[in-house]
């Protein structure tokens, strides 16, 4: 059973920075492919950022592209997300998410396993 947990929320200023991180126990982590979504107040849950396996792809939603960077240490067992410039709608509950590599399609998703989520919240 892979178990997903997020740290690193809380609050951010607008133009600041956060780091988000995600740690994975249950499995190999290089077995994973791994992504970010949050959710917004009122809204549906949406895609950020993805990674393959190894590191060797990454997709971003256009409304982080250039902002956020996504990345994954294996041997530490851990997901990140490094969020700049961050902007007052960037606030939500951020979700780190799995998928088995021999079960992904696309880096959007579907994700089998997800987290409990992380608040972000930036002020103006």
């Amino acid at each position: 059973q892979v178990h997903l947990v997020e740290s690193g929320g809380g609050w951010g200023q607008a133009g600041g920075s956060l780091r988000l991180s995600c740690t994975i126990s249950g499995d190999t982590c290089s077995k994973h492919v791994m992504g970010w979504f949050r959710q917004a107040p009122g809204k549906e849950r949406e895609f950020v950022a993805g990674i393959t396996s190894r590191s060797g792809f990454m997709n971003y939603d256009d409304s982080v592209k250039g902002r956020f960077i996504i990345s994954r240490d294996n041997a530490k067992n851990t997901l990140y997300l490094q969020m700049n410039s961050l902007k007052p709608e960037d606030t939500a509950v951020y979700y780190c998410a799995g998928v088995h590599v021999s079960r992904w399609t696309s880096l959007r998703g579907p994700y089998e396993y997800w987290g409990q989520g992380t608040q972000v919240t930036v002020s103006s």
